[in-house]
């Protein structure tokens, strides 16, 4: 009997089965990146066969998603932004972040944001999310090179975080409390610049 046989066999496996693979799904992810980082290769660490992964995560998006417990997945709230006229996708993107913040997921993104300010490794995943699951997502179509594309993208993320920190977490108001049209009016014309306007 092979040593691969008795991993097969915990197909109908326990949730500690699930926690290995997590748990290895988020170091590779940690440390390799999101792009670098494969489903054999998580399998492998994880000490299970393959066929398991994918018995428990559907593809690696789902596995990455898990292991950072997104409670929405960026493509389906990001996808009117990022098809949105660049000259006004700023406000499109706070109005699309905005609504998902105040929105019944906001317990789950308030517990996301707090595990990567307390964890490396966390932060290092939630940096995966933003480079290459919103960032990616929203400068796709403009022009510049990559190292552009790197320097709108963590501009446009410091201040979304910014908000984000400001408005659910400090609550300071008169921020925490207005309107999600006034907050669009006050930062929309900044994180459109961080968009599109000249770089330095």
């Amino acid at each position: 009997m092979s040593a691969g046989l008795p991993r097969r066999g915990r197909r109908s496996g326990t949730e500690n089965t699930r926690a290995v693979i997590l748990s290895s799904a988020r170091k590779l992810f940690a440390e390799l990146g999101y792009d670098a980082t494969s489903l054999r290769g998580i399998a492998r660490d994880a000490g299970v066969d393959s066929a398991m992964v994918h018995h428990y995560f559907q593809d690696k998006d789902g596995l990455f998603a898990a292991c950072i417990e997104l409670p929405a997945d960026p493509r389906t709230v990001l996808a009117g932004v990022a098809h949105t006229a660049p000259e006004v996708r700023g406000e499109a993107l706070l109005h699309a972040v905005l609504g998902l913040w105040d929105s019944p997921a906001q317990p789950a993104l308030i517990a996301l944001m707090r595990g990567a300010v307390s964890s490396s490794s966390r932060a290092a995943l939630l940096r995966e999310v933003l480079i290459k699951r919103i960032v990616a997502l929203l400068l796709a179509d403009l022009p510049g090179d990559a190292a552009a594309h790197r320097l709108r993208g963590s501009l446009v993320a410091s201040q979304l975080i910014g908000l984000m920190i400001s408005r659910y977490f400090l609550k300071l108001e008169p921020l925490a409390t207005a309107d999600h049209d006034d907050v669009v009016a006050l930062l929309g014309p900044t994180v459109q610049r961080y968009l599109t306007a000249p770089l330095p």
